[in-house]
C-alpha cells in the first residue's frame, strides 16, 4: 500500500536520482547548460529534480487511486456541456452591448502594441530590431497568462451561487477561464500575423512550431489557476496581491526592453522566471527561426508540470471545505 511516508520516501530518492542522471547527461544530447555560474546551474538540475519526482509522484497516486480517477473522468464528460456554456458566456458577456463587439479581441492588442511602441521605440529602437514584432511577441504570452490566472483566481467564489444549489465539478470553474482565455489568445495571434506582415518581418518556417510554447504556457497558467483560485477561496486579499505580482512579473519578462540592458550578474536569474522561459521560446522560433533544444524544453516542461501538479494537488484536497468559506 503506497502511504503517505512511503510516497516521501519515493519522491525524495527519485530526486536524487533525477540530479544525478541530470548532472551528467552530456550536453551533447540536453544543450548548453553551463552558461551561467555554478550556483544558478546546480539550482536548475534540482529544480528539474524535483519537477520530475513530483511528476511522478502524482502519476502514482491516480494510480492508486484509480476509483477517484474514473469518477472524475465521468463527472467531466456529464459536465463537459457546462463548460463548454461557461466559456461560451465568458466569450460572448466581454464585450456585449460594445459597439465593435468581438473585433475589440483584435483591436485590443494591437491598440496596447501601438501605445507601447510608440513609448518605448524611442528607447530601444537601435537595440532591438523590428521592435513591434518583438514587443508584441512577448506580450502575448504574458497577457494569456496573467489574463487567464486573474480570471480564475475568483472563478469558485462567483460562481458559488451554483455550487450551492446543484452538485458540479468545482474545477470547471478555473478550467473554463483558462479556456476563455486561450480563446482570446487565438484572436491575438491573429493580431501578430497582421503586425507581422505590415512590418514586412522575415518569415520562418519554425513558426509552424507556435503552438508548442503556447502549450507550455496554458498548461503551466492552467496550474497556476487551479492553485489561486483553491486559495482565493480562504484568502481574499489574494485578489488584490496578485495584481502587484503581476505588474512586476511584466517588468521582469523582458517583454518591450532588450534582454542585453540587464546586467549580466543578473542574467542567470533570469532563467527562474517561468514566463520570459515560454516568451524566450517563443521569440526563438518567430525572429531568430532557432527551435531551442532538449534543455530549454526540460526546463519548460519542468515549470509547466510542477505547477500543473501543485495547483490540481491543492484544488482537489481543499474543494470539499469551499462551500463552508463561500
Amino acid at each position: 500500500m503506497l502511504t503517505k511516508k512511503r510516497l516521501a520516501l519515493l519522491t525524495i530518492f527519485m530526486t536524487m536520482a533525477c540530479f544525478v542522471l541530470l548532472l551528467f547527461l552530456p550536453d551533447s544530447i540536453a544543450g548548453e547548460r553551463r552558461a551561467e555560474g555554478k550556483i544558478i546551474f546546480f539550482s536548475k538540475i534540482g529544480f528539474l529534480s524535483v519537477c520530475i519526482a513530483v511528476t511522478i509522484a502524482m502519476i502514482l497516486i491516480l494510480l492508486f487511486k484509480r476509483e477517484f480517477v474514473r469518477w472524475q473522468t465521468f463527472s467531466f464528460g456529464r459536465y463537459k456541456y457546462l463548460l463548454f456554456n461557461l466559456v461560451k458566456r465568458d466569450f460572448v458577456s466581454r464585450y456585449r452591448k460594445s459597439i465593435l463587439g468581438v473585433l475589440w479581441s483584435l483591436l485590443n492588442p494591437l491598440l496596447t502594441m501601438l501605445v507601447m511602441t510608440m513609448v518605448f521605440s524611442l528607447l530601444f529602437k537601435d537595440t532591438i530590431k523590428n521592435f513591434p514584432v518583438y514587443m508584441l511577441s512577448g506580450q502575448i504570452i504574458y497577457l494569456f497568462f496573467s489574463e487567464s490566472t486573474t480570471r480564475a483566481m475568483g472563478s469558485v467564489i462567483a460562481g458559488e451561487g451554483i455550487i450551492k444549489k446543484v452538485y458540479v465539478p468545482k474545477y470547471i470553474f478555473p478550467v473554463s477561464n483558462v479556456l476563455s482565455s486561450l480563446t482570446n489568445l487565438g484572436f491575438s495571434l491573429l493580431a501578430f500575423l497582421f503586425v507581422f506582415l505590415v512590418t514586412r518581418a522575415p518569415f520562418y518556417w519554425t513558426m509552424l512550431l507556435i503552438p508548442i510554447p503556447i502549450i507550455y504556457t496554458f498548461i503551466f497558467s492552467l496550474g497556476i489557476a487551479m492553485l489561486l483560485s483553491a486559495m482565493a477561496v480562504f484568502f481574499r486579499d489574494l485578489t488584490y496581491l496578485y495584481g502587484v505580482f503581476c505588474m512586476l512579473l511584466m517588468y521582469l519578462s523582458a517583454i518591450f526592453y532588450p534582454i542585453s540592458t540587464i546586467p549580466e550578474k543578473y542574467m542567470p536569474f533570469m532563467g527562474l522566471n517561468p514566463i520570459y522561459q515560454y516568451i524566450d521560446y517563443f521569440r526563438n522560433l518567430v525572429l531568430v527561426g532557432e527551435i531551442p533544444g532538449l534543455w530549454k524544453n526540460a526546463v519548460c516542461i519542468g515549470f509547466a508540470l510542477i505547477a500543473l501538479c501543485c495547483g490540481v494537488y491543492v484544488f482537489m484536497t481543499k474543494q470539499d471545505k469551499y462551500i463552508l468559506h463561500l
